[in-house]
């Protein structure tokens, strides 16, 4: 049982180096490109987060005075 794991586990690593041959990585360029993509998408997120957040307080606050007084 023991060395019918020890095949598999082998078999399971050759499969594995065999499968990450077949990966075209990315150049430096490519990943430089995609990670300012991915930070400036972030930042528009985030200042589209800010901003809503501003309004909607602004918004409590205002119908919070009407209320009270």
């Amino acid at each position: 049982m023991a060395e019918e794991k020890k095949k598999d586990r082998g078999k399971w690593f050759r499969e594995m180096k065999s499968e990450l041959k077949k990966v075209v990585w990315p150049t430096g360029k490519d990943t430089a490109k995609n990670t300012g993509t991915v930070l400036l998408c972030s930042l528009c997120v985030g200042a589209c987060i800010w901003i809503f957040d501003a309004v909607a307080m602004l918004a409590v606050k205002s119908l919070l005075g009407v209320f009270a007084g």
